[in-house]
Formats: C-alpha cells, sequence, structure tokens
C-alpha cells in the first residue's frame, strides 16, 4: 500500500481534465488542493472547486466546453467509454484511484430504463482522499464488552460517509485502539481501498481482505465463505439484494460496517428498506454526520 500523498490526488483528479482546465486547476496553492473536495465542470462556465465553506471559481479557468466534457469522459474511460457504459447510465462512475465522475445529461431511454447519457451539460469529479484519524470521534463508542457491534453510518451526499468507513476499517483492521479484527471489504465501485494490481490504494489496514469490483451482494457471499471474515465492511447499502446478504452474514455473527444516504435516524425510518434492515435489528449503532459550520459533528445512536 503506498502512501496517501494529498498532491499526489490532486495530480491524479486533474489528470483527467483537458490541458487548459488542468493548468488552472493545477496552479491552486498546496493548501486549497488539500482542502478541495470536488472538481465541478458546467458547459459554458468556468471551471470550480468545492471545499468545506462552499463552491468558488477557480481563478482564470476558462469557460468550459462540450468538448472538454466528453474529453474527460475519453480520458476518464482510456477511450473505451462504452466498458463504463453500465456505470454512466446510472450518472457516475469511478475512476482508478478511488475518484467519482458524476454525469449529468440527456437520457437515452429503452424500454423504460436510461441506457445511456447523451449531450453531457455537467460533471461533478469528486477527490477521494483518506483522513487518518476521522474515526476517533465515534470508535470507542462502537464496542461493547470488546465486542464490535454492527454500524450503520448515515449522512448526505459529500459529507463523509466513505472517509469515516475508510478510517473506520483502517483502525479496526490494525487494531488502533481497539481490538484488532479481521475485515472483509465489498468495495463495489472501489472507492474504499482504491485497487490497483492486487494492492490497496488507500490504508485498509493490515489484516483486511478487499473483494473488488463486484456486486455488493456478491462480494459480501464472498468473502462471507472464503475468507472468515469478523467484520463485514460496504459502502452505500441501496438495494434489497444488499440487504438480504447483511442478513445472512449477522445471521452467521459477523458484524458489520456499513454505510447509507440519509439525514438521521426519522429519514431512514421512512424509507422502506433502511426500515427494514432497522426492525430486524440487523445494525446496533447509528453513526449520523452532519456539516458545521466547525467541521463535521458525529452522533452515535444506540439501535439495540
Amino acid at each position: 500500500m503506498t502512501g496517501y500523498d494529498p498532491a499526489a490526488r490532486w495530480l491524479e483528479v486533474t489528470a483527467l481534465l483537458p490541458p487548459l482546465l488542468r493548468e488552472s486547476a493545477r496552479r491552486l496553492d498546496e493548501p486549497r488542493q488539500a482542502r478541495a473536495e470536488e472538481l465541478r465542470l458546467r458547459a459554458g462556465r468556468p471551471m470550480a472547486a468545492v471545499f468545506p465553506h462552499g463552491e468558488e471559481y477557480i481563478p482564470g479557468a476558462p469557460a468550459v466546453t462540450p468538448s472538454d466534457l466528453e474529453l474527460v469522459l475519453e480520458i476518464a474511460t482510456r477511450a473505451s467509454i462504452h466498458t463504463a457504459q453500465a456505470q454512466i447510465s446510472s450518472g457516475f462512475f469511478t475512476v482508478r484511484g478511488g475518484h467519482r465522475i458524476g454525469i449529468c445529461g440527456s437520457g437515452v431511454i429503452e424500454n423504460g430504463q436510461i441506457r445511456n447519457l447523451r449531450s453531457i451539460s455537467s460533471l461533478a469529479i469528486r477527490v477521494a482522499r483518506e483522513v487518518p484519524g476521522a474515526a476517533r470521534p465515534v470508535l470507542d463508542k462502537l464496542w461493547q464488552e470488546r465486542r464490535f457491534q454492527s454500524t450503520l453510518v448515515v449522512s448526505p451526499p459529500g459529507v463523509g460517509k466513505t472517509t469515516l468507513l475508510r478510517d473506520l476499517i483502517r483502525r479496526i483492521s490494525d487494531g488502533d485502539g481497539c481490538p484488532a479484527l479481521r475485515v472483509g471489504v465489498a468495495d463495489e465501485r472501489g472507492e474504499l481501498a482504491a485497487m490497483r494490481e492486487g494492492e490497496a490504494q488507500f490504508d485498509v489496514g493490515s489484516r483486511t481482505d478487499v473483494m473488488d469490483a463486484c456486486p455488493k451482494e456478491k462480494g459480501l457471499l464472498m468473502l462471507l465463505r472464503g475468507m472468515n471474515p469478523q467484520v463485514l465492511a460496504a459502502d452505500e447499502i441501496t438495494a434489497p439484494e444488499d440487504c438480504r446478504a447483511l442478513e445472512v452474514a449477522a445471521n452467521c455473527g459477523v458484524a458489520l460496517l456499513c454505510s447509507a444516504h440519509g439525514v438521521d435516524l426519522e429519514d431512514l425510518k421512512t424509507r422502506p428498506l433502511y426500515r427494514d434492515l432497522l426492525d430486524r435489528r440487523i445494525f446496533r449503532r447509528l453513526v449520523v454526520i452532519r456539516r458545521t459550520e466547525r467541521g463535521r459533528d458525529y452522533q452515535v445512536t444506540e439501535l439495540c
């Protein structure tokens, strides 16, 4: 595993841009590069960066053209857009390094399903980052009698679920401030470990096994059957089949560590998918992340 380097991550992200936009982004000073969470490209508008305090145009950046947007996708897919078509049709896809590109455009509909996006109008490139110590405010609240309690991390998009989840995985795997446990990670979109040639580019711990680039349901069950994990982790539970795999693992005595989009416990209860998980007591701890003026606030609730 290579060490985390914010400057190298910025170079990775900006390498996805056409030359003029790339030069503008790389002229940002290092502190702003390290704080940038996203790059926003909208046709006819200057390129912008999203920081914790808000979104700002990048000084000197030219207006983004439709051809710029197409070129970003060509670079990101290595001129093989068709190979990423399934992800693109869902509105985003993940590239090497764990960075995520969100896409807006005109949908191509076949049999009531979005099969493609054309006439791309905007892109959001989310910078994958490591924040060692992100789990410090919550880690000790997720244990009971030296047993890790199955935990669901919840926040709106872009507030830090994946970053917190990654640091929890690392600390549990390494025994950093807690008992060391074997962790299996179902990394469907490559955002948690960012595997490259079998090696994680993010530090996910010394006792962690990663099932990369396969559906969460299948990845979770393969890890359960083949790697004897003590904790199973997955980012963004969104489908009934994910929930079925989690229930199988829970019934086998494996602790779970997952994330979901949401605002708080009451919000989750309004949605059948998560309400069912809560009713079945699959999770025993809920971590809610909120962005505040002073940074991020973490609230831990004991579910059962």
